[in-house]
């Protein structure tokens, strides 16, 4: 797999970890339809397991990078 398209995969979790974060906080505006949260959050799982498999990261490493995000995302 070449660099762009593993930038673009990277965009795509980016994207999906963004949307993931705004429904924890609440915005209704980014979840049109609660039916479809499941599907979403199947499709996030399945991205970052993808990715994480790719670049071989443990859950404890991803788990770490993640709290880190929120943590410093409570900060701001």
């Amino acid at each position: 797999m070449d660099e762009r398209e593993k930038l673009r995969k990277f965009r795509e979790l980016d994207d999906a970890f963004a949307q993931a974060l705004r429904e924890m906080d609440g915005d209704s505006r980014s979840a049109s339809n609660p039916s479809e949260e499941p599907a979403a959050r199947a499709d996030f799982e399945m991205r970052v397991q993808g990715l994480m498999d790719e670049y071989a990261l443990s859950q404890t490493c991803v788990y770490k990078m993640l709290s880190t995000l929120l943590e410093h995302k409570k900060i701001l």
